[in-house]
């Protein structure tokens, strides 16, 4: 019975969670903790740290523990079978729907859309992340963006890194790493 309880909540959890491992964790506590009291809140807390400190998604980390916690290796194996299958299920899905539309017109039509959707929505959490709306207009976050945010050398790594992503198809993680070389050399 409980293996099956496991198996239902973390397909549940899975299937109805977006926004990655961390948006999981209130799902996975509220189920866990207030409606079967598997753990305790110190226990769950306990586990959040692990799942934090260990590879891999924290969501899967935290099903994983959780479920070894209340039925040891099998209760573990359980509830990360369940909290992920709902994501092969939706992918594989996605995908027989790609290989089986991707010729159509309808199809490019509304990638066409798309596209420049999902480029605008970045470019808007970018700017939401690095900006705030106060009397004054929009103003760098003090809490998220360093002093030198504004300076001539943060603006040209910047350009010159969109350019050689977007020209030159630069690896990101190069650039990454040059970026942060720069920031030591420059900063």
């Amino acid at each position: 019975m409980i293996f099956l309880q496991l198996f239902a909540t973390f397909f549940l959890i899975g299937l109805f969670t977006f926004g990655g491992g961390a948006a999981m964790l209130s799902l996975i506590q509220d189920q866990v903790v207030t409606k079967f009291g598997w753990l305790s809140e110190a226990q769950f807390t306990d586990i959040v740290a692990i799942s934090q400190c260990t590879p891999g998604p924290i969501g899967v980390n935290c099903a994983t523990y959780t479920g070894y916690e209340v039925a040891g290796l099998a209760g573990s194996a359980v509830a990360t079978f369940a909290l992920v299958l709902p994501s092969f299920i939706i992918f594989y899905g996605i995908i027989y729907l790609y290989n089986k539309y991707h010729r159509t017109r309808l199809f490019g039509d509304v990638m066409d859309g798309l596209r420049p959707a999902v480029a605008g929505l970045i470019g808007a959490a970018a700017l939401i992340l690095m900006f705030r709306f106060s009397a004054d207009g929009w103003v760098p976050r003090a809490e998220v963006i360093p002093e030198n945010f504004g300076s001539p050398a943060s603006w040209v790594i910047m350009g010159a890194s969109f350019v050689a992503a977007y020209a030159f198809r630069v690896n990101p993680i190069l650039l990454m790493i040059a970026g942060g070389i720069l920031g030591l050399i420059l900063f």
